[in-house]
């Protein structure tokens, strides 16, 4: 299964600190790579896998915004406008 077919019955939160989850190992593995390459003279090896952490991390950057946008979608455009009493209502109706 890729990162991307997380199934739908997963809720909104528990997928948010999953990729959460994600990011912070990756940015582990990153540290401990670089780490690694460094102490070995910056080997050619640490530096593709430290490129490739930093594009799955790239990923998942992408797939939190996503989500972040596609929930942004599902207000009322004039959800700002709004006075507090009228948003109430407004996402009653949703």
């Amino acid at each position: 299964m890729s990162v991307s077919q997380v199934p739908t019955e997963v809720s909104a939160a528990e997928r948010a600190r999953w990729l959460a989850e994600l990011a912070d190992a990756i940015e582990q593995a990153q540290r401990l790579v670089w780490n690694l390459g460094m102490a070995h003279g910056r080997s050619g090896e640490a530096l593709d896998l430290y490129a490739r952490l930093e594009a799955a991390r790239a990923e998942v950057q992408a797939l939190r915004l996503s989500r972040t946008s596609e929930r942004r979608e599902s207000f009322d455009p004039n959800w700002s406008e709004m006075l507090p009493w009228d948003r109430a209502q407004s996402e009653r109706r949703s």
